[in-house]
């Protein structure tokens, strides 16, 4: 059964397929490459309550989680949240309150699995939401094919648009960088809104306690962080490299960061949603007078996720391409395998493997060896250059100060 419902070993039921088997038949639905099956897109934001203000972006999400459960279409919510255990920051966990739902606001850039709580749906006859990362949504799908119980208590499955997981030395990482030894790490708050920036100019807030054992409470911008640059993929799972599904195809609404300029100015932060079920949208036509929500067709949607799209497309068919040429197993994807590429994307896509690869090497040697952060700055340094090289050729740096050059003469002409 592991095997079965695994998002990445059962190549057969792919996105598409499972996508057209839940909402092939709804009427008025339509398909787009990047975002899968669509009956409305969307972007905004919660109004109602402090929903956007707790969230990442918009606050859509959770929004539509508690009126889910205030309005008694399910009885509890599963999602991730603070965790009690010692040396795990958050967890899968089950919530039947929305003080409780509230308490989970905020994406958690951080390891976490859903087996414990699919043995409390099993054991307690509950409707249940479920918010989750594409590969999540998609595991649990493929898994109520498999499991009857736990299909007909899992209602709603709420979707997160997805760059990539991280590990847990990302948390520890960027709490470290701040100034908080990694073995006195109590919580890392991953996108903590910095009052009149805009939103893509965040920061984290990392607590912990001082080597006299006081606590410690510290706000950084991630723009101040060397670990932070989400297109170097620092602390990234593996298997991430081998997803082609940004959007959660499979899930009855996602939502994820307008990263666009006509919104990322908004400090608060704006939503792009993409509602697949007839039950969700008539949820926000209900209570239309608690969410701000503008009518966007879905190629901007697709846009605000360009690079993460560009990544899993253009870059998975190379990365297959590169484990077929090495005789290595990898999963069954909707992508081909190709190496048809300008050979400075080739070598991108080689720079973010070995930057993913050699960030693991060279935090577990910071720890070892005592050089902290600093060392891991100087061990990353000439690959990140590399990569940059990679990623801006010559013929591209030549081209930009040509461009800069005749505006220059234009602007004084």
């Amino acid at each position: 059964m592991a095997s079965r419902v695994c998002p990445f070993a059962n190549g057969r039921l792919n996105e598409d397929v499972l996508g057209r088997e839940l909402y092939g038949g709804v009427e008025g639905v339509r398909h787009d490459d990047a975002v899968g099956w669509y009956l409305d897109t969307y972007a905004g934001y919660a109004v109602a309550g402090d929903w956007r203000e707790r969230g990442s972006s918009g606050g859509l999400v959770n929004w539509t989680a508690a009126k889910l459960l205030e309005t008694g279409r399910v009885d509890a919510v599963i999602h991730a949240r603070a965790c009690d255990e010692p040396g795990v920051m958050y967890s899968y966990q089950v919530s039947h309150t929305v003080d409780e739902l509230a308490s989970g606001a905020k994406s958690k850039y951080y390891p976490v699995e859903l087996s414990r709580v699919l043995e409390y749906v099993r054991a307690h006859d509950e409707r249940y939401a479920v918010v989750g990362i594409p590969c999540f949504i998609k595991a649990m799908r493929l898994l109520e094919r498999e499991d009857p119980v736990v299909a007909g208590r899992v209602r709603y499955h709420l979707g997160l648009v997805c760059g990539h997981l991280k590990s847990s030395f990302f948390a520890l990482a960027e709490a470290w960088e701040s100034g908080i030894d990694p073995d006195r790490v109590d919580s890392v708050d991953f996108r903590y809104k910095i009052p009149g920036r805009a939103s893509s100019d965040y920061g984290i807030r990392a607590t912990g306690t001082d080597a006299e054992g006081r606590p410690v409470e510290v706000v950084r911008p991630t723009r101040e962080l060397s670990v932070t640059n989400w297109g170097y993929g620092y602390f990234k799972y593996n298997a991430c490299e081998y997803c082609d599904d940004v959007l959660a195809e499979t899930a009855d609404m996602t939502c994820g960061d307008a990263w666009l300029p006509d919104y990322v100015r908004d400090g608060k932060g704006t939503n792009v949603v993409v509602v697949r079920s007839p039950e969700i949208r008539d949820l926000f036509d209900e209570y239309a007078g608690e969410v701000h929500l503008e009518p966007v067709p879905v190629e901007v949607v697709a846009r605000s996720q360009r690079s993460g799209l560009r990544h899993r497309r253009e870059g998975l068919a190379y990365r297959l391409w590169l484990k077929d040429r090495a005789g290595q197993w990898r999963p069954v994807k909707r992508v081909q395998p190709s190496n048809a590429l300008p050979r400075h994307r080739r070598r991108v896509y080689e720079g973010r493997i070995r930057l993913m690869d050699e960030s693991f090497k060279a935090f577990r040697e910071a720890r070892r060896n005592g050089g902290g952060m600093p060392f891991f700055v100087e061990y990353m340094t000439p690959i990140v250059r590399a990569y940059k090289r990679a990623d801006n050729p010559l013929w591209r740096r030549i081209g930009r100060k040509a461009k800069h050059i005749i505006n220059t003469i234009m602007r004084e002409k």
